[in-house]
């Protein structure tokens, strides 16, 4: 009987964890709290329909308010269990310099509808979406549309390039390559028994209804036709600088280009020097 109860414990201890895991990659959706507003920039609240009949919610910024020609737009997408907030550094930046602008919070995100499980892949479709809105707006040149992503949102970027041709340009800061990669050496750093991730991992599958392998932006990297900037912060702890590497050496080196940042980390790249020149001189050349 002793060993019975062992047993029956440690099945016990083993659901607990991977409940913990499970919760642990659950985001909680918060409102935003800042806007353009507060820096007296003028922006449209929108709402737009992405997969599963679901709404997101943006803010679109054009560069007038009433114009005689078109302009490129740059989508602009944060990362895991962020929301507008984040972008807000990136509007005050990119505001006045030509380009609409369109930042969104995705799915189970920010002010936007709840969608079951979160993924890379969600965040991609979120994006194509908001491509979607921007072909029925006025002043956009449709052949001038690029996207800035912060962490998952740089990859979904990645991602997304390969499979919508009408992203033309991609910044993605602090991609990683293979999200099997990231929450592996997660776990690993917890000291999370090999097959409790093992189990995860193929949850996580099961529930996104497609492999790792299959998204991975080191393996459709290759397949997009747009131009990319890869800007990685070499002391990143989250999505190690090797990940950019990664995803160089499986690219097109004629379309593909890495600006390792020395001493930055995962969230703080905007404020490297040079980061923001790199930014627009990516885009001046739309």
């Amino acid at each position: 009987m002793i060993v019975v109860y062992i047993l029956i414990g440690v099945f016990i201890i083993f659901i607990i964890l991977f409940g913990l895991m499970i919760r642990g990659y659950s985001n909680s959706p918060r409102p935003h709290r800042i806007s353009p507003g507060n820096y007296n920039i003028s922006c449209e609240e929108i709402k737009f329909p992405t997969k599963n009949n679901r709404m997101l919610y943006g803010w679109w910024i054009p560069v007038h308010t009433e114009c005689h020609d078109i302009f490129p737009t740059i989508v602009l997408v944060h990362g895991w269990n962020r929301n507008l907030d984040r972008l807000v550094p990136y509007i005050k930046q990119l505001y006045g310099k030509g380009y609409n602008l369109l930042a969104f919070d995705s799915r189970n995100h920010g002010s936007s509808d709840l969608d079951g499980f979160s993924s890379m892949l969600k965040f991609a479709e979120d994006i194509s979406a908001s491509i979607d809105f921007i072909e029925h707006q006025s002043c956009v040149d449709n052949d001038k549309i690029g996207v800035i992503g912060l962490s998952i949102g740089g990859s979904a970027s990645i991602y997304a390039s390969a499979h919508d041709k009408r992203i033309k340009k991609v910044v993605a800061v602090g991609a990683f390559a293979n999200p099997e990669d990231i929450m592996s050496s997660e776990f690993n750093k917890r000291n999370v028994p090999a097959p409790l991730v093992w189990m995860f991992l193929k949850y996580v599958q099961f529930r996104i209804r497609t492999s790792f392998r299959e998204i991975a932006p080191v393996n459709n990297i290759m397949n997009s036709d747009a131009n990319i900037l890869l800007i990685h912060g070499t002391d990143d702890e989250i999505v190690p600088f090797h990940e950019a590497e990664n995803l160089l050496k499986a690219s097109d080196k004629n379309r593909v280009k890495l600006l390792p940042l020395p001493g930055s980390g995962h969230s703080d790249c905007h404020e490297h020097h040079g980061f923001w020149e790199a930014v627009e001189d990516f885009f001046h050349l739309f």
